[in-house]
């Protein structure tokens, strides 16, 4: 018999995390959704970009919630003990660069696919790099796999910027140019999935992600750390939406479930706009440092999540738990990744 996992629940989260062992293992517990979702499809699972912040934790996840299927990890894997991390939770691992079509095509050929690959940040005087990773790769991975499930992260910043009293941009809204070459890009990616699941039939969907939040890093760490450190925050992105990764990698895993011909978008975040000042004014109070702030809030990059709460329910972890986690971590001079989310930059390259 298969053993129950360690379930997400709604209830009964800890205080704080005293390690990164203690966090990721919280962070990969599978929901009692996730478990149910995937009992209803067939197959083993791949998850494409496995190496990166919220690849490895998924990985573990898919594991956690399917013990008894098999989970692919790739990655050229620069880092070995993410690689071996991986194998230590049952997960098998392959070394494979995206652009190299023959070792895609070569890959094992499981039903169920997510894809987390594609290059974003300091990608200043290599943007033909960028645009390989964000449109070959992903039309080498469509090819290969046109007979799996895909599912796709992408992003908002295929969005124009939007009032956050309006409460955010929907999925209706296409996905179109905008400054800097990144976004440019990542609406290349989306159309590549968007042609061949058309051209053959492959069912997915479009992932347009907003911030996880993981103690280690993100808009809320970052936060933190500034007001920690007296450092003045920027207000003129004064609204985001955050989710914590734990919630995300749950969501991310279910729309397997609930793929599509053709390919469709879903915004997936937390149900609410946040305020940054609101979140720097806790965390003020928190460490009794109040905050230094600098402009003045605008038009920015929100979303409306309303399609994701209607198919998927509302995340489990609350803003104010978030607040509670990071805080702690921040204080206690936990580590962190350091790798900021520059949620903040608005020229379109990061």
């Amino acid at each position: 018999m298969t053993a129950t996992p360690d379930l997400l629940r709604r209830d009964g989260f800890p205080d704080h995390f005293t390690d990164v062992d203690d966090l990721e293992e919280f962070m990969s517990r599978p929901t009692q959704e996730l478990v149910d979702d995937l009992a209803e499809i067939t197959g083993d699972f791949i998850v494409l970009g496995v190496a990166g912040k919220m690849g490895v934790t998924l990985a573990r996840l898919l594991k956690r919630a399917a013990p008894g299927r098999r989970v692919i990890g790739v990655a050229r894997f620069s880092d070995p003990d993410a690689r071996a991390k991986l194998e230590g939770w049952g997960v098998q691992t392959i070394s494979c660069d995206l652009l190299d079509r023959d070792r895609v095509e070569a890959l094992p050929k499981v039903e169920n696919v997510i894809y987390l690959a594609g290059l974003k940040f300091d990608s200043d005087g290599r943007e033909n790099f960028m645009w390989a990773m964000n449109t070959l790769a992903p039309a080498y991975v469509a090819e290969a796999f046109a007979q799996s499930r895909i599912v796709a992260l992408s992003t908002i910043h295929v969005y124009p910027w939007s009032d956050p009293a309006r409460g955010g941009v929907d999925e209706t809204t296409s996905p179109r140019a905008r400054p800097g070459e990144y976004a440019n890009s990542v609406v290349g990616r989306e159309r590549i999935f968007e042609y061949h699941s058309l051209a053959h039939g492959t069912p997915g969907r479009n992932v347009r992600f907003v911030y996880a939040v993981d103690t280690r890093y993100g808009v809320m760490q970052e936060i933190a750390d500034w007001v920690w450190n007296g450092v003045p925050i920027p207000l003129e992105t004064g609204t985001v939406n955050l989710m914590w990764q734990g919630d995300a990698i749950n969501h991310f895993a279910r729309l397997l479930a609930r793929t599509k011909v053709p390919t469709t978008p879903i915004n997936i975040g937390g149900p609410e706009l946040v305020s940054v000042r609101n979140l720097a004014e806790q965390f003020g109070e928190i460490f009794g440092k109040p905050p230094v702030f600098t402009g003045v809030e605008g038009e920015c990059l929100v979303v409306n999540c309303e399609q994701a709460s209607a198919e998927l329910g509302h995340p489990y972890v609350s803003v104010r738990t978030m607040v509670r986690w990071v805080a702690e971590w921040t204080r206690s001079g936990k580590p962190t990744i350091g790798k900021p989310s520059k949620f903040h930059v608005r020229t379109g390259s990061f």
